[in-house]
């Protein structure tokens, strides 16, 4: 210790190779864009929230619930788990929820990683892998992706080693929205060894509209699958995190072993329950993001023609080296996207007004 009380630097307090590791990007908060451009307001369109505010009766949910906020929640978050199950069709034994389905991935890693074991998945993926992987020890091996901007899965089979534990299978793939249709997924889960998990990450499947993109669920009679879902996205509870994962029982009880005890807070679960009594409400609001998906799809392609098809409730703007100054000349326009530098830009949905508002950022800073 030096005569200031502080730790000698010399002295390592924290994992060295965590050094290396990157941080998770937020997304940046519009009222600080604003009030630095001068602006009434900014537009956020960096961290795939669904713009149309809470589901009905979220709030009035939240509201009750926050009164029992001195006590603590369910651990076994059995209600919760029991309507995930009545809605999915599968047993409540093999559902696990976390605060949100990273969560629950990270938790997986644990559950199924030591160091020295490998972890796989595509890059550009979830940029959260690296991190779950680094802080359980394990190595990450990134497979590129392929030329269309998704998974190669054939590589990725081929990367498989006696040393893999885990692979994670993003689809719609985030960032760049492509989705991986059935045949491939079919052939990859065939040729990956039975002792691997292989867990489709699937936080984005309520915007899917293509009939080739398989449902994960629709894998569960595999016992080396497992599922992840989240509420924060579609049903729109992204500020209370709650995700879930739906795998064979003994999975999804390894899995609630190591999660952080009461991680699910009462309040999010009370959200939660409310939200999945609007099923009807989230498939129109869907309908409405996929809508214009399509016609901002479309016209983006006008400047950059490679712009993938997408399942999620974003775009991805495939610019390389542009992606940074790209991200900067919407930031000058009051229109907050995600870039990620030296790959492309991650633009998320918004309303109509807000997606034009984007498009002509976009215009003037490609034409």
């Amino acid at each position: 210790m030096t005569h200031t009380g502080r730790p000698d630097p010399a002295v390592r307090l924290t994992r060295a190779d965590l050094d290396s590791l990157p941080s998770y990007v937020p997304g940046r908060n519009p009222a600080d864009l604003a009030r630095d451009l001068g602006l009434p307001e900014a537009i956020k369109l960096a961290s795939n929230e669904v713009p149309y505010g809470p589901l009905p009766g979220v709030v009035e949910a939240v509201t009750e619930a926050a009164a029992g906020v001195h006590r603590y929640p369910d651990m076994g978050v059995l209600a919760l788990r029991d309507a995930l199950a009545e809605r999915y069709g599968v047993d409540a034994d093999r559902i696990a929820t976390g605060c949100g389905s990273v969560a629950l991935a990270e938790h997986l890693t644990r559950a199924t990683s030591l160091p020295g074991d490998e972890v796989l998945y595509s890059w550009r993926s979830f940029e959260a892998y690296p991190i779950i992987a680094a802080t359980s020890g394990a190595t990450s091996i990134r497979v590129p992706n392929d030329a269309g901007h998704g998974h190669d899965l054939t590589a990725m089979a081929a990367a498989v080693t006696d040393r893999t534990r885990l692979i994670l299978v993003c689809t719609p793939n985030n960032p760049t929205g492509t989705a991986i249709r059935k045949p491939e997924l079919d052939r990859f889960l065939d040729a990956v060894p039975d002792d691997v998990l292989v867990v489709i990450d699937e936080a984005y499947r309520e915007f899917v509209t293509d009939p080739e993109v398989p449902d994960g669920l629709t894998y569960l009679d595999r016992p080396n699958v497992a599922v992840l879902r989240t509420l924060s996205k579609a049903w729109g509870l992204a500020g209370l995190r709650v995700g879930f994962l739906v795998a064979q029982p003994e999975v999804a009880a390894a899995v609630r072993k190591v999660v952080t005890p009461f991680s699910t807070s009462a309040v999010a679960q009370a959200a939660a329950l409310a939200a999945l009594a609007q099923a009807d409400e989230v498939e129109r609001r869907c309908a409405l993001v996929v809508a214009e998906r399509d016609r901002v799809t479309e016209a983006l392609r006008k400047f950059v023609p490679d712009v993938p098809t997408s399942q999620a409730n974003f775009v991805w703007l495939p610019l390389g080296d542009r992606a940074v100054a790209f991200g900067k000349a919407c930031e000058s326009r009051g229109v907050i996207v995600r870039p990620f530098p030296g790959d492309g830009v991650r633009v998320t949905i918004g309303t109509p007004a807000e997606n034009d508002a984007f498009l002509a950022a976009a215009e003037a800073a490609l034409a």
